[in-house]
């Protein structure tokens, strides 16, 4: 349980004790956080902090909003997310939901990407609760961003309505407690073909969807690789260039027939001056491109559909933001970075809030077995909270 009160001083150890609790729950996306989500509440509670939980529409699922110090608009948010990516099929060297510590190094699922910063911020609460803050401190743990990025966005529409509106966020997903202004969109895609059966031994009697799709895709690689020459002109990114990626791929029914279906799975990863719709609309153009060829021949009958999730957003650079300018100062760096991953972040700096990225760990070590986080960008992370309270003073 996490209700029992943490007072110790040494908000290190409080941070590994914290992050020992919130990997013990199994927040796979698949799955509820309502578990963890009670848990915290309960530390909430015993700390004296009021929040307000922000649940999905079907309930599985809840975000939570915490503040410290008082109930005004303005403040620092700090934002993380409570889902994690699954260990199905991964080679663990020890259970992936406990916490272990080798040296300097403490491995689990979610250690790193993101429990790390939640328990940084849960731990901290009482370091708070004793600087006298004149502007609030916001924690708001979110779900979901693992398959979309959406979790906050509820939380996000009642800012400045009955939530108080922070006037900053810093999302601590894993930076190496660098500060990042900057990241890619992201727009994946479910692109569905469907051909006419035929023997195989007469392929003129039909169309194959597998031949079509692998057409479509053809020209989704084309597209990569054009974009790939015009390259990034901030010279900033890496990869430096927007790109496209086919990850899954499904059809037919046996060897001998034409396929009448095949799907794939695909993804656009847009620099912040691209546009999110850029793959969208050179696939548009080549599905019209097919439909007007097999009208010509309606034994060759050929339809494709693609389906469009919602896209996150890129995070665009803002240079002498409140955000950039007070993250900066907190983590004692002269520049900022971007990283080539997508998070929530764009969803703050799209309803008018002030972004950027700072947290403990690299991103090299997210999503893989034996996930881990090293001790020392924990400890950072400390320092940057304490110098944060200051701030806020």
């Amino acid at each position: 349980m996490l209700d029992r009160r943490i007072d110790s001083t040494d908000r290190l150890a409080a941070t590994l004790e914290m992050l020992a609790r919130l990997v013990a729950f199994d927040t796979e996306s698949a799955k509820s956080n309502l578990p963890l989500i009670a848990d915290v509440e309960a530390y909430l509670k015993a700390q004296g902090v009021d929040y307000v939980k922000v649940p999905n529409a079907a309930g599985d699922k809840a975000a939570l909003f915490a503040t410290i110090g008082p109930k005004i608009d303005g403040g620092i948010l700090l934002s993380g997310h409570t889902d994690v990516v699954p260990v199905t099929g991964q080679a663990w060297t020890s259970d992936p939901f406990t916490l272990r510590r080798d040296e300097n190094r403490v491995y689990a699922r979610g250690a790193c990407d993101m429990k790390g910063f939640d328990a940084l911020c849960l731990a901290m609460i009482p370091e708070f609760q004793r600087a006298g803050l004149k502007r609030p401190i916001h924690i708001l743990l979110s779900y979901d961003e693992e398959i979309g990025c959406r979790g906050p966005l509820d939380t996000i529409a009642r800012f400045g309505l009955d939530l108080p509106r922070p006037g900053i966020a810093i999302v601590g997903e894993p930076s190496l407690m660098q500060v990042a202004d900057a990241h890619k969109s992201i727009t994946t895609y479910r692109t569905t073909v469907y051909g006419h059966e035929a023997h195989s031994s007469k392929p003129y009697l039909g169309t194959s969807a597998i031949e079509v799709a692998c057409g479509l895709i053809g020209e989704l690689y084309g597209l990569a690789d054009e974009l790939k020459t015009q390259g990034d002109p901030s010279r900033r990114f890496d990869p430096p260039y927007s790109s496209i990626h086919v990850g899954i791929i499904r059809g037919g029914t046996a060897r001998n027939i034409l396929a009448k279906e095949c799907a794939f799975e695909w993804e656009f990863r847009g620099l912040p001056a691209v546009a999110y719709d850029t793959a969208l609309v050179h696939m548009n153009g080549q599905i019209a491109r097919i439909a007007a060829a097999k009208a010509a021949d309606p034994a060759k009958r050929a339809r494709v559909e693609t389906l469009a999730h919602e896209p996150v957003p890129s995070l665009n650079p803002e240079p002498g933001s409140a955000a950039e300018s007070l993250a900066l100062k907190l983590a004692r760096r002269n520049a900022t970075i971007t990283v080539s991953y997508a998070s929530e972040a764009g969803q703050f700096q799209t309803a008018g809030i002030p972004t950027v990225i700072c947290g403990p760990g690299s991103i090299d070590q997210a999503h893989q077995p034996d996930e881990y986080i090293e001790v020392d960008q924990l400890a950072a992370g400390v320092d940057f909270m304490r110098r944060l309270a200051a701030e806020l003073s």
